[in-house]
């Protein structure tokens, strides 16, 4: 196959695409926000004449998370439909076939970004430091050169413009404002930046891809007193270094090796001076597994440990576990395919196996519904300083990539539409 002649980038294009990067990665917005950026891409669904539903998706987590532990956690969670999703559809004019969706998030991280480019965040506090500008850029590029190639194939291709990635679980919301149906998607590919990898390689592997990403809260209640005087109170503070010590052992020591698990304090709040023993203390943390026997015994052991320690240590307890996205694997068939297209367009010494991630991913609540296949593409620019990984307020990328991904998600979807 003459991939080069079939999913051709022009100069032109390729400008378009750096331009409209930049103009996202200056222009972050944080996840149920993303209404500028909706708006870019209904503006270029519409000049690009292809047929596209917004108002999609919203908040997700009332769909995969109970209004008890919500509320536990102190969460109000927005509406569910009516927010800034946008599907398009591409019908090929070869008459029906199979459906595969192509899907990119839109949505940027609290993150005060600290590079020093023309292009850097114009919002304090708010930045793309997961490549989500990317990923948009390059599903509406795909979008342009499939729209082109319409008489090259069958069937349909629906391109998944999904907001709130970065936990409220966008994807979740737009399955149930029905992005799977009418027509049923059959197949669903997406690829994500990997930093890991210099622009122009991919990484993909079948098998466990992203883990499954939880939350706990901890509340330790003791009793206030002086700082001078511990005897006459419960700290609540020294109960919670023990329970953040001893959870550690939930991996290290009832854990089997070979099960992949994670589990982290990300935050510990206590106190207002120096001299006073307060009388809480609140820690936050995830939890990162793949298998469900393993989740299942962590989430139940966090209470029982938390709930042992501070007994022992005369105080109260109250933990609240939220689940979050699942596990995610790449189906092996899919990979194969998406494999074999990424040989022939970039050659196999671009071509690299990918390990599993510890990081969640909400195109997981995809796969639970189809066979899916999530590929890393390459951004890295060690010789000019971009090696940063995702979520680092230095991260950036080498936008030769973005061509890249244009070209293999769109070669990627003709071959599984058997057009190439």
């Amino acid at each position: 196959m003459q991939w080069d002649e079939l999913v051709r980038v022009t100069p032109e294009l390729d400008a378009w695409l750096r331009e409209t990067r930049r103009y996202l990665h200056m222009h972050p917005e944080l996840s149920l926000q993303e209404t500028n950026t909706a708006r870019l891409v209904a503006g270029h669904l519409r000049e690009l004449g292809i047929e596209h539903r917004t108002g999609l998706g919203g908040d997700g987590r009332p769909l995969f998370m109970s209004p008890e532990a919500l509320r536990a956690a102190g969460i109000q969670p927005g509406p569910t439909t009516g927010g800034n999703g946008i599907l398009a559809i591409i019908r090929g004019e070869r008459g029906p076939g199979r459906t595969v969706l192509l899907r990119a998030d839109m949505d940027a991280l609290p993150i005060d970004e600290q590079n020093d480019v023309p292009y850097r965040s114009t919002r304090p506090g708010v930045m793309h430091a997961c490549g989500h500008d990317a990923h948009t850029t390059i599903l509406l590029g795909v979008a342009e050169l499939l729209n082109q190639l319409r008489d090259h194939f069958a069937g349909t291709v629906k391109l998944m413009f999904q907001p709130a990635e970065e936990g409220p679980g966008g994807a979740a919301a737009m399955i149930a404002d029905g992005i799977l149906d009418d027509p049923p998607v059959d197949a669903a590919f997406a690829l994500h930046v990997d930093s890991t990898r210099r622009a122009g390689e991919v990484a993909i592997s079948p098998g466990p891809a992203t883990a499954a990403a939880d939350t706990f809260r901890i509340v330790v209640r003791g009793v206030g007193g002086h700082a001078a005087k511990p005897q006459t109170a419960v700290d609540p503070i020294v109960v919670a270094a023990h329970i953040v010590v001893a959870l550690q052992t939930l991996v290290s020591r009832e854990t089997d090796p070979l099960d992949a698990a994670v589990i982290t304090v990300g935050k510990l709040h206590a106190g207002t001076a120096t001299n006073i023993i307060p009388d809480h203390a609140v820690l936050e943390g995830t939890v990162r597994t793949y298998s469900p026997t393993v989740r299942d015994q962590i989430e139940r052991r966090i209470a029982e440990l938390a709930r042992g320690i501070a007994g022992a240590l005369r105080a109260e307890v109250e933990t609240v576990y939220l689940r979050g996205y699942p596990a995610m694997h790449n189906d092996p068939e899919l990979t194969a395919l998406a494999r074999q297209v990424a040989t022939e367009l970039l050659g196999p010494d671009r071509v690299f196996d990918r390990e599993p991630l510890m990081a969640g991913e909400d195109f997981a609540f995809v796969a639970q519904r189809v066979p899916v296949c999530m590929i890393g593409l390459g951004v890295a620019a060690p010789e000019r300083g971009i090696v940063y990984p995702p979520h680092h307020p230095r991260f950036d990328l080498d936008e030769d990539a973005l061509a890249v991904g244009v070209r293999l998600m769109t070669a990627i979807a003709l071959r599984y539409l058997g057009a190439a």
